[in-house]
């Protein structure tokens, strides 16, 4: 048993590790499968040569190059364990659920921020599915559950740009500021608590790592709605919120670009 650790430049979020896990998908040589996306480096358990694995991950263009190649007996790991799935399950719980209460009070308060935030929650709510996923289920699976998942996402943030640029162009009530901080404060918590729990976990696993990085992410987006909403009652207008939407759209527009990849 040889393990040969690479160093994949461009992996840096769940989706290029999802990507990569695809790509090697059907390699009857490879055993297991260890991901450090902080450091960018994946450890492959493999038998035989790593000509092939080394051939899949170099058509990804990901800027891949070999760290080392050595003996590995005895190392693999055989279980996952089950603690990761139900913190996994309840991370993904509370980003679906706070994706619905976001997605209302938006539009409730003419905010463009919390819909857009509400997006991002919603996308990593499918992200953390994806490692869900990752436990079982079939490679066919996760790539028609990605490939639907990536056209939703696209859909919602085109209807989201276009919403954006008509209220630019137009005059529109300017949103209420006091909903925009309390619910993306409350967003805030519920994405510290998940954070807390996936860190409490002291889980080295590929999956638990991703999601920390996509939690970390979300808590500053919650920051800016936060301060969108105190420029829209400073300023009177509804341009901060209009930005912080902007800006919060093209990030989910770019990660369901990265899941649909996830497809291919």
């Amino acid at each position: 048993m040889q393990k040969t650790t690479f160093k994949i430049a461009k992996m840096d979020c769940p989706a290029e590790e999802r990507i990569i896990r695809i790509k090697l998908d059907g390699l009857a040589n490879i055993q297991s499968l260890e991901f450090d996306i902080p450091n960018r480096q994946l450890c492959v358990f493999h038998n035989n040569s790593y000509e092939k694995i080394y051939q899949r991950l170099n058509e990804l263009k990901f800027n891949t190059s070999i760290i080392e190649s050595v003996d590995a007996e005895n190392l693999i790991k055989t279980e996952k364990p089950q603690n990761e799935k139900k913190i996994l399950w309840i991370v993904l719980i509370i980003n679906i659920g706070f994706f619905a209460i976001e997605m209302a009070t938006g539009f409730i308060s003419k905010s463009m921020g919390l819909v857009a935030d509400s997006l991002d929650m919603l996308a990593d709510g499918i992200v953390y599915g994806l490692a869900l996923m990752a436990v079982g289920g079939t490679v066919a699976k996760q790539k028609n559950t990605a490939k639907f998942a990536a056209y939703f996402q696209f859909i919602l943030a085109g209807i989201g740009f276009i919403e954006v640029i008509r209220r630019f162009i137009g005059i529109e009530k300017i949103p209420n500021f006091e909903t925009m901080i309390v619910v993306a404060f409350l967003a805030l918590i519920a994405n510290a608590v998940c954070l807390y729990l996936l860190k409490q976990n002291k889980s080295k696993e590929a999956h638990i790592q991703a999601s920390m990085i996509f939690t970390s992410n979300d808590i500053i987006i919650n920051l800016g709605v936060i301060t969108a909403g105190v420029l829209v009652n400073w300023l009177h207008s509804s341009y901060p919120d209009l930005i912080i939407g902007t800006i919060v759209f093209i990030i989910v527009a770019g990660e369901a670009n990265k899941i649909l990849k996830l497809s291919k």
